[in-house]
């Protein structure tokens, strides 16, 4: 037995039982976030063999992502009641028949209400897979551990709108649902087979139904509200008004709960720890600025470039191979390196990544728009693994489970108000850039006149098929500059925020998180 391994605890995990453990809870993961991005892209198709709009639509997500994030703060509480393992088995048992479920509706109701249930079992996935892994390995390997799985969160957004177009024009869109039955199978019965002795003790909690109902209301609100914002036009719509009234006194109602009952469903003094805030802010801020990207990168390359969904999926696709190289390596290194000093690598890579991506034109090769990509894979793979390691440093294993959920719950919710904040920022750059650029189209401009003359000369068309010509490269030239204005923004963001990550103390990577054992 290992000296430093506590009396009585299960042997440390080696050679294939550590591997095929490693996997099977990193696969998991992997199916989580995959299936968070890949129905995006099969919207159109499903909304029309469902007869549906295309607005209606996009509940399959908006649905999702509410009960996914209503579910994540529970995990510390879940995992207390029922226990580690069990939980976490008994998650991607049900995850694999909700989403049996919706590959087999037979219209969007049953499958919104497939969506919701596989949404809430989703969200205990991600954090309990990082307490197992922190749990269950000897130090001197959870770094690695913690590698492998940030390299299937990673990867997961990233394949996940190439694969779900690419099974959508080759099958159905059902597949993208059925391909998780077997995955989820595997994992789950070689957790079992591996975890079950290192089960956490279960005792029975009473539950802060006052928390729960608060938490599914502000939560449920601004979730939806961030998802529907643009279609309804913001708060020009009562609808986005009421949402966000409602978020907003739920979500302090929460706050006063949580931090005077004696056994909230949240620990809310989690944020107590410097690292944990300081930790939990610093990547929560980063992964709004990277997803919010990750999404918008692909919508313009469809829609402005003229790539097809599975094209657009794989032009971003690179982003994943230094992250899958890097992750090996990055568990070597962190046990000897301050995770500070990565994690700000990290964001300055980011940074470098955004400003070269800031000079796009219209007219961008492949090579051009791939390199930023194939790059941006070095700071990804510096990104996760150091900023967990800081978040969960110290802390008892018992508590493990609840800061990761609070920690991963607090980064999903960042992604998705990102999102929205950059998609509305982007269209209202784009729309200032679409005025500047039309002050210019003026007959009394010789330029504009000589251009629109040059196009009828070109084209061999009429005044007006030139001028409707002329409209549709302005508003692709105003997309553009509009997008490079977001890249710009989000370089600068990565660099303010660097000091968020020394706030918190020196942390080496072989000392984070939890001990190895139970």
């Amino acid at each position: 037995m290992n000296p430093s391994q506590p009396a009585g605890a299960p042997a440390q995990l080696t050679g294939a039982r550590f591997v095929i453990g490693t996997f099977a809870v990193a696969l998991a993961t992997f199916m989580n976030v995959l299936d968070s991005s890949i129905a995006n892209v099969a919207i159109p198709t499903l909304s029309g063999n469902l007869g549906v709009s295309v607005d209606e639509g996009t509940w399959v997500i908006t649905l999702f992502s509410a009960a996914n994030a209503v579910a994540i703060p529970l995990t510390g509480w879940l995992t207390q009641r029922v226990g580690q393992v069990r939980l976490f088995v008994w998650a991607i048992l049900l995850f694999v028949l909700s989403s049996a479920a919706c590959g087999l509706a037979p219209n969007l109701i049953v499958l919104l209400a497939a969506r919701v249930v596989q949404g809430a079992v989703a969200g205990p996935l991600v954090p309990l897979s990082q307490a197992l892994l922190l749990a269950s390995f000897p130090k001197e390997k959870s770094s690695s551990a913690l590698s492998l799985w940030a390299m299937t969160a990673t990867v997961g957004p990233i394949a996940g709108p190439a694969l779900g177009g690419w099974i959508t024009d080759s099958y159905s869109w059902s597949w993208i649902f059925y391909i998780n039955v077997p995955v989820g199978l595997f994992a789950a019965a070689a957790i079992w087979a591996i975890y079950r002795d290192r089960e956490t003790p279960a005792r029975k909690l009473p539950i802060d139904k006052v928390g729960v109902i608060s938490l599914i209301v502000w939560v449920g609100s601004l979730q939806i509200m961030l998802d529907k914002g643009k279609d309804l036009d913001w708060f020009n719509s009562p609808v986005i008004w009421a949402l966000g009234i409602v978020a907003v006194i739920a979500f302090v109602f929460f706050l006063i709960w949580e931090l005077t009952d004696a056994r909230p469903v949240v620990n809310l003094r989690l944020f107590q720890g410097r690292n944990f805030l300081g930790g939990t802010v610093a990547i929560s801020v980063a992964y709004a600025v990277f997803f919010a990207n990750l999404v918008i990168l692909p919508q313009w390359i469809q829609g402005f470039l003229g790539y097809r969904a599975v094209d657009a999926g794989l032009a971003t696709a690179p982003l994943g191979i230094f992250a899958v190289i890097l992750a090996p390596v990055l568990g070597k290194i962190m046990p000897r390196s301050d995770t500070r000093v990565l994690a700000t690598l990290a964001f300055v890579g980011f940074a470098a990544v955004f400003f070269m991506r800031s000079h796009y034109n219209t007219d961008v090769d492949r090579f051009t728009l791939v390199l930023p990509t194939l790059l941006q894979g070095i700071p990804t793979a510096l990104f996760f693994t150091p900023l967990t390691a800081i978040i969960l440093s110290g802390l008892p294993p018992e508590k493990i489970p609840a800061a990761a959920g609070l920690s991963n719950f607090v980064r999903i919710f960042a992604g998705a108000v990102g999102t929205s904040l950059v998609s509305t920022g982007w269209n209202n750059r784009t729309i200032l850039h679409h005025a500047r650029l039309a002050e210019q189209a003026s007959v009394n401009n010789p330029t504009f006149v000589d251009a629109i003359g040059n196009l009828q000369t070109t084209l061999g068309a009429s005044q007006s098929s030139a001028l409707a010509f002329f409209e549709k490269s302005m508003t692709a030239q105003a997309t553009m500059l509009g997008l490079n204005d977001i890249f710009w923004l989000s370089a600068v963001i990565f660099i303010v925020i660097i000091p968020l990550i020394w706030v918190t103390r020196p942390t080496k990577g072989a000392s984070a998180g939890a001990p190895g054992g139970h």
